[in-house]
């Protein structure tokens, strides 16, 4: 397949007259001020595509549900109990459909690839299907189906709060023993075998407050390789209660007792100190930040500046995909410094653009984090693509120097008008090649819990 662009950010910066030649996922050769040749699929600007690090997919059949003031203090704890009630009523298959619509809609905004944060693994009651994975084979046929590149992550859920505590309501569909849970990672790369060779199994104790110091250490010893992600820091409540049983706050307790490195991306990292921000900027690790839900659940601002300066990586994902916008996340991520700072164009580098700074800096963060072969156009890379059109009267009036910042600060991602994930291109000219399909798939499932549940 051979892709002509009018221009595309390459490893090395922008360049006119673009054509690359994909082969077998990658980007097999890349020729500068060329000649469009018949055949070619032609685009106007292509940039690397993002990965989205952290989604949990099901909760998009959420968005809209959760937005209204009940009695007393709305909080994410509320919130968090309204989505066990709503999780207790989903079936596989309506997993399945719900991952393939978030999915679908990742692509068309942009994303080329997801981290998938699978907490799920049971039946309401926490009732063990037959198959342990069965879940997690929901969410390989959703991504096989739209054909994004998945970084699939089971999730070590063993207590329901930190100290031990034993599960109890919603969380009972998450349990696992050490034991099981390593059952169902060789479950997982089993059936990811037969999934596009880019996809990827790595593992997710979900917090210090899910596991516990011992667990954590085992499945570090069992997984010497591949992605390794956690929750860590988000509320405040969380912090005092580590702080509290562990004797130090998460990200602290995390960096003292744990080999982080660059494979361990940290969900959240909202609430550090300036010595836990620079100690885990010097790790390697990726800090995998959610400005939107984490907005839309009062979670607090990240030490942006700080981590930045610091050398700090990190890349986006779209969480509870209350809303699903490449734009909006890198967007609300500066907004959210500069209101916390009083300044304007705080994450970019001196004399350099604020939009580049954020775009390339999420698009290496993200493939780091997935452990994926990608974030920039280069040769030998997986040819994960996306294309913009410049033509749009938000980017019109722009020089390539000021293109990324129109995309992020103006347009929307409306101007999306193709997506390559490894090499396959599944939207093109601004539609997803299995849209019609998924889209009918999703509104019968979101009939059947409108009958069953309601809303929450």
């Amino acid at each position: 397949m051979e892709v002509f662009a009018r221009r595309a950010y390459l490893q090395t910066g922008w360049s006119k007259d673009v054509r690359l030649t994909l082969h077998a996922g990658k980007i097999a050769e890349i020729a500068t001020s060329a000649q469009a040749e018949p055949g070619d699929i032609r685009v106007d600007t292509l940039l690397p595509a993002l990965s989205n690090l952290h989604s949990h997919s099901f909760q998009r059949a959420m968005a809209g549900m959760t937005e209204f003031r009940a009695k007393g203090r709305e909080s994410f704890w509320t919130w968090r109990d309204l989505m066990y009630r709503f999780l207790d009523h989903l079936t596989p298959d309506q997993i399945g459909v719900i991952a393939g619509m978030a999915f679908m809609e990742m692509q068309m905004a942009g994303y080329a690839a997801v981290g998938e944060f699978h907490y799920i693994h049971h039946a309401p009651g926490g009732r063990a299907y037959n198959d342990p994975a069965e879940l997690s084979a929901q969410i390989m046929k959703a991504a096989a189906q739209t054909g994004i590149g998945l970084t699939h992550l089971p999730v070590l859920y063993t207590y329901g709060d930190v100290g031990q505590a034993q599960l109890a309501g919603g969380q009972l569909r998450f349990g696992n023993t050490v034991d099981q849970f390593a059952e169902l990672v060789e479950r997982c790369k089993a059936a990811a075998k037969a999934m596009p060779s880019d996809t990827c199994v790595g593992i997710a104790p979900h917090s210090l407050r899910a596991t516990s110091p011992a667990d954590l250490a085992r499945i570090g010893a069992q997984t010497p390789t591949g992605p390794i992600h956690i929750h860590i820091a988000e509320q405040l409540k969380e912090v005092e209660s580590v702080q509290d049983v562990l004797g130090a706050p998460p990200v602290a307790w995390l960096l003292d007792n744990t080999d982080v490195d660059h494979r361990w991306c940290l969900i959240h990292a909202t609430h550090m100190t300036q010595v836990e921000t620079i100690g885990l900027a010097k790790t390697g690790a990726v800090a995998g930040l959610c400005p939107v839900t984490e907005a839309n659940l009062g979670d607090g601002i990240f030490n942006g500046k700080e981590y930045l300066n610091a050398g700090g990586t990190f890349g986006i994902g779209t969480d509870s995909n209350v809303n699903i916008a490449v734009c909006e996340e890198l967007r609300l991520f500066e907004y959210s410094q500069r209101l916390k700072h009083r300044e304007r164009n705080i994450l970019g580098v001196e004399d350099r653009s604020t939009g580049e700074a954020l775009y390339v800096g999420a698009a290496k963060g993200g493939a780091q984090a997935l452990n994926r072969n990608a974030g920039v156009i280069a040769l030998g890379r997986l040819a994960d693509l996306v294309a913009i059109d410049s033509n749009d009267p938000t980017l019109c009036a722009l020089t390539d120097s000021q293109l990324l910042d129109g995309y992020l600060f103006a347009a929307n991602d409306c101007v999306v008008t193709d997506v390559w994930s490894a090499g396959r291109h599944q939207v093109q000219g601004g539609r997803h090649v299995a849209h019609d399909d998924i889209v009918e798939q999703y509104r019968a499932v979101m009939a059947t819990l409108t009958e069953t549940f309601g809303s929450v």
